[in-house]
């Protein structure tokens, strides 16, 4: 049986990524740039260490660009597109599940730690975490495990006992990597993305039977 689940947030409670991607992809068609979603997707659910949205047009395409006017103008634009968006179908439902049942929840994230609480406090979720961790914890954020580790020993499961639940490429490696069972549960833009460790696939936590995931008779 499984005694615990931990989330990812970004694109997976909400789809927070879907609406980066627009807002970036917009504010790079002003200066006649394509942002494919081949070169953008190496930042999804990871640091921008490998490809920095906000710095590219400038430092890698040498564009007269005023850096934070260019920041200002993208952010703003998510917050408009993010209007229109709720929690992910399932979610709330899986939560309360997981407490009447007391399995143990967590929260491991790659963004940052004022960023996820705020977002989970407008949702009002918060308290059904007992572990929150975030690139302000680790030295590394996914597709390195530490986010994952740190929460299963928080919440002292090991990780066989734990399932992840996740929306991209890079947080399913994290939760291999940390030797957990990881369900997928894509978003409207990392749908389009290759998934190349074991996991669950769905479309949505409301397709899935909660006994079966607990029981893990969906990973055998």
């Amino acid at each position: 049986m499984i005694k615990g689940f931990i989330f990812d947030f970004d694109g997976t409670i909400i789809d927070t990524e879907t609406a980066w991607y627009y807002a970036f992809r917009e504010a790079y068609q002003e200066y006649g740039v394509e942002l494919t979603l081949a070169h953008y997707s190496t930042c999804i659910g990871t640091s921008l260490n490998s490809f920095n949205p906000y710095e590219y047009l400038m430092t890698d395409l040498n564009l007269p660009i005023d850096k934070e006017e260019f920041r200002i103008a993208v952010q703003q634009r998510h917050s408009e597109l993010m209007e229109k968006e709720a929690i992910r179908p399932g979610i709330l439902e899986f939560l309360n599940s997981a407490k009447e049942a007391n399995l143990k929840l967590g929260l491991a994230s790659s963004s940052s730690k004022a960023w996820v609480e705020k977002h989970l406090e407008l949702l009002d979720i918060q308290d059904y975490f007992e572990c929150i961790r975030t690139s302000d914890d680790v030295a590394r954020v996914k597709p390195d495990p530490e986010l994952y580790v740190q929460t299963l020993e928080f919440l002292d499961l090991a990780p066989s006992d734990a399932v992840a639940i996740e929306d991209s490429p890079n947080g399913s490696k994290a939760a291999a990597a940390a030797g957990m069972h990881c369900v997928v549960i894509p978003n409207e833009l990392t749908r389009y993305l290759e998934f190349d460790v074991p996991h669950h696939k769905t479309d949505s936590l409301s397709s899935l039977d909660f006994e079966h995931v607990v029981t893990r008779k969906i990973f055998s």
